[in-house]
């Protein structure tokens, strides 16, 4: 199966072969799934990487089955394949639209039992959820917020998952409150790093966004590296309610920050990418 998780190392600048998937992901879908060679090696070039590094990253993301050599009309190309599609697919909503829990919500508990001859189901289901954002009261059981029941099944039953979990709704009632319970559950010392680092590392383009936004090429330039790096958060955090939230908790200007950059920048940074894929740049 394909495994995007794979691609985003956590804590890290984003390596060649994110960017790519990321280019993919903004630009490929909306263009019938298809970027030339020559449109991908000249975007990742004004992001900074250089032709070898493009044909390396390029050729491990074939080996994992996210990327296919496709020829069209004689030109030389490649598109995401089926399952890339829709893992990409399944992130769009969470990376841009992703809304935050309620109390009200209520908990989704999740337990699961994979047996030992399907360890590969277990190493997946451990990625998938993972990836939706779910923490772990103890092994085995794990938790997310309860409005995510639909997403979680719908992601579960696509990996053929489904069989090996059973799922709960309901409340907190422990003897410890909620808000302590939470800090057990999920890392949120990991995350606030991840935030940090975030913030300090584009602080200074929303800055100069203005700028930015009136040079389709920088507002490229600056605006994919951006979205690269923000896109593995939202798979970490649970988007819990504030209230559970740790004091002064950064994620919350992280994502006040990313909301800006991704207004002022996306628009005139697809201008850019699509006049190039369709050559009229």
């Amino acid at each position: 199966m394909t495994d995007l998780g794979e691609v985003l190392p956590e804590g890290q600048e984003a390596q060649p072969r994110e960017l790519i998937v990321t280019l993919f992901g903004l630009y490929a879908r909306a263009e019938g799934n298809w970027l030339a060679v020559s449109a991908l090696v000249r975007l990742m070039a004004e992001i900074g990487v250089e032709g070898p590094a493009v044909r390396s990253s390029v050729s491990r993301l074939k080996r994992r089955n996210i990327l296919t050599s496709v020829r069209r009309n004689g030109v030389a190309g490649y598109e995401l394949s089926p399952a890339a599609m829709q893992v990409l697919a399944e992130g769009d909503t969470r990376i841009f639209h992703r809304r935050r829990a309620a109390s009200d919500d209520g908990w989704l508990m999740l337990v699961f039992s994979v047996p030992e001859s399907e360890r590969d189901k277990r190493h997946a289901l451990r990625s998938s959820l993972t990836r939706l954002g779910f923490g772990t009261v103890s092994p085995g059981v794990w938790i997310a917020p309860g409005h995510m029941t639909d997403e979680v099944r719908g992601v579960l039953e696509r990996r053929g998952l489904a069989e090996y979990v059973e799922l709960f709704e309901g409340v907190h009632v422990g003897v410890r409150p909620t808000r302590e319970a939470v800090e057990t559950w999920w890392d949120f010392g990991e995350l606030t790093h991840l935030y940090a680092a975030f913030v300090d590392r584009y602080r200074a383009a929303l800055d100069a966004v203005d700028a930015l936004a009136a040079d389709r090429q920088k507002a490229f330039a600056a605006y994919v590296p951006m979205l690269t790096e923000w896109r593995r958060l939202p798979y970490l955090d649970p988007g819990l309610p504030v209230e559970l939230l740790p004091a002064q908790w950064n994620g919350l200007a992280a994502e006040r920050l990313f909301t800006k950059l991704n207004r002022a920048l996306a628009q005139p940074a697809g201008r850019h990418a699509r006049g190039v894929i369709r050559g009229e740049e």
